[in-house]
């Protein structure tokens, strides 16, 4: 589930994919997003942007530097359709909307591929 992972969980997304983070001048961690890919379609999460940052292009540089480490895949992604800001980013890269599944009656997941 969304930020309530075990350590032993990020440690074995870690083993089995790839965690990309964007440090700012002082070393601080200010982006980060995982990927992994399984029967050739790269699963993208936890593509995250530090306030302060954000609207800066670092989810779009994220994103486009998943898909050159897994070039020529389907990559697919989730968010909660309450991120208007985050389906637009995706949707400006060329990702479109295929499913969307309520979680309980106020989160509902939209997801998304890109072929």
């Amino acid at each position: 589930p969304p930020l309530k992972q075990t350590l032993q969980e990020v440690k074995s997304e870690y083993e089995k994919g790839i965690i990309l983070k964007v440090l700012d001048e002082d070393n601080n961690i200010i982006g980060s997003a995982r990927a992994y890919c399984e029967n050739d379609i790269v699963y993208i999460g936890k593509l995250i942007v530090h306030p302060d940052w954000q609207r800066k292009g670092i989810g779009t540089k994220l994103l486009l530097e998943i898909e050159h480490l897994y070039p020529t895949k389907r990559y697919e992604l989730f968010t909660s359709t309450r991120s208007t800001g985050n389906i637009k980013l995706y949707e400006r890269l060329g990702y479109k909307a295929f499913k969307e599944k309520s979680i309980n009656s106020e989160l509902k997941f939209v997801y998304l591929a890109k072929e």
